[in-house]
């Protein structure tokens, strides 16, 4: 069994399911735009290292027992996101569809937060 390097080493630790799903989907977003960026500039190894960041994120997001009722969604875009990046974007998604997806929920956050 391969052992996967973890990024964000003390979000995992347990940090990571103290913020709310908006928190959560918001700071995914955040390296999802970053991941876009680098690809639009062709910078592959620093596109890569924001997907690999993004994945982890959705991972631990994916973990959170809070968001039970919305894992079905989560898997959904965690496979979405994948194929778009790595694969052949058989789904068709644009950069601004991930933009947008994302943006939603660090609007939704900041609305919780009283911003």
């Amino acid at each position: 069994m391969i052992e996967k390097k973890v990024i964000h080493k003390e979000l995992a630790s347990g940090r990571w399911f103290n913020f709310s799903l908006m928190e959560q989907l918001a700071n995914v977003g955040s390296d999802v735009e970053r991941a876009i960026q680098w690809k639009k500039r062709n910078h592959d190894e620093y596109s890569q290292q924001a997907f690999d960041r993004a994945l982890e994120l959705l991972d631990l997001t994916i973990q959170d027992q809070k968001n039970k009722g919305r894992l079905k969604e989560i898997l959904r875009v965690r496979e979405m996101f994948v194929n778009y990046f790595m694969y052949d974007n058989e789904y068709s998604f644009t950069e601004e569809f991930w933009q947008q997806y994302f943006l939603d929920f660090a609007y939704a956050a900041a609305i919780q937060k009283g911003r």
